[in-house]
């Protein structure tokens, strides 16, 4: 399915950039304004086919967004070689390109790209479109919890009253002669009946 919707896009990509270069063959470059509505229709062939690859599903799909990776990196180097080869064969050279060209030693490849100028237009096109990208759709995430290992809350203790004694102090209170005779009716395993009343009473 992804590969006949990157067909039929592809195709009608290929479509509008044919318009447009037989649109630009119809307005001429006799003049600078003519020249660079020429040039300008040639790039925006360029720009429509890669556009084309990202509507058609070249990448992720999603919506597009500019990488500003390739176009720093990949873009701005061939806009000002592409920039400068047009400039320096425009109808009338108002920056005086040609005579920097050769100022700087590089006139004789201006030249030689001066006659190429159709295809440095569309690839300054078709390089600005490189540099769109698409992030992809964006994926709801949702929790699943594992029931077999929820942890059960920890119970809690009653609240102690800040005036009852601790269990150490409770044992302090308690008078030596009734600790004493308590463990002497448990001594050698055994427990006495009666406590000193009873003996008084025998």
């Amino acid at each position: 399915m992804i590969g006949m919707t990157r067909g039929v896009a592809t195709l009608v990509g290929a479509g509008i950039a044919g318009f447009l270069i037989w649109l630009a063959a119809q307005v001429g470059a006799d003049s600078s304004g003519d020249y660079w509505a020429t040039y300008g229709l040639i790039a925006a062939a360029g720009l429509t086919i890669a556009l084309s690859q990202i509507l058609g599903g070249w990448t992720k799909w999603g919506w597009p967004r500019l990488s500003a990776g390739v176009f720093l990196l990949g873009f701005l180097p061939v806009l000002v070689v592409g920039g400068w080869v047009l400039l320096a064969r425009q109808p009338a050279d108002f920056f005086n390109t040609s005579n920097w060209s050769r100022d700087l030693g590089v006139d004789g490849v201006v030249s030689d790209l001066g006659e190429l100028l159709a295809a440095i237009a569309f690839g300054v096109g078709l390089t600005f479109g490189l540099t769109f990208d698409t992030s992809g759709p964006r994926v709801a995430v949702h929790e699943t919890v594992d029931e077999s290992r929820r942890v059960a809350p920890m119970a809690t203790t009653r609240d102690r009253d800040p005036d009852e004694p601790l269990t150490a102090d409770r044992s302090a209170d308690v008078p030596p002669e009734d600790v004493s005779e308590r463990d002497g009716g448990r001594r050698f395993g055994l427990r006495r009946v009666g406590g000193r009343g009873d003996r008084n009473d025998s």
